[in-house]
């Protein structure tokens, strides 16, 4: 088969290749697509900001996706323009927003481990956990319910007073003197 001069067919005819792609995987019809509608893409998208390169990376990359897709093409919806058109654009977003996305940088002190804590840190921490816990066992029950449920249970204060059927203040007065009580019991044991 000849190929026509694309620039003679009309966008009737120009659908009517899209759906034969779709169709029957015609490379003929493909081809005519291709050299009509790339060089426009390739001037739309520069038109739009890309670069020469990326232009024709856009452009080779929208007519993989028409070749793969062609057969998902409802002419009822669109010309073949302009279903190629929105394909070009969409892959278009989707180069910029891989360009905005920052590079990974391994050496980033987000990514970093924290150094391994010393013995002596450790030590620490776990008598300071050990006066916590006996500081809130030695709470009235009152205050060490509604410690242990804002604190270990990470409730928020208007949960906790509607579980136990408290008025808010009255959780938040609660929370207020029970901290007090542990404040003053560990102070009071270092």
């Amino acid at each position: 088969m000849t190929l026509a001069d694309p620039s003679t067919l009309t966008p009737a005819e120009m659908t009517a290749r899209l759906v034969a792609v779709g169709r029957e995987r015609d490379k003929a019809a493909f081809a005519e697509l291709f050299s009509y509608y790339a060089p426009r893409i390739k001037a739309y998208l520069i038109r739009h900001g890309a670069g020469a390169s990326q232009a024709d990376e856009v452009a080779q990359e929208a007519f993989i996706t028409v070749w793969r897709k062609a057969a998902m093409f409802d002419p009822a919806k669109a010309s073949a323009g302009t279903w190629i058109f929105a394909i070009a654009r969409n892959l278009r977003i989707d180069s910029i927003r891989r360009g905005r996305r920052p590079e990974f940088d391994p050496n980033d002190p987000a990514f970093v481990p924290d150094p391994e804590a010393q013995p002596d840190d450790t030590l620490e921490a776990e008598q300071m956990r050990a006066r916590i816990t006996d500081a809130v066992n030695q709470l009235p029950p009152d205050q060490a319910e509604v410690i242990k449920l804002s604190f270990f249970e990470d409730k928020p204060h208007s949960e906790i007073a509607a579980k136990l059927a408290l008025p808010l203040g009255t959780v938040k007065s609660r929370l207020r003197m029970a901290m007090r009580r542990i404040r003053s019991t560990i102070e009071a044991s270092s």
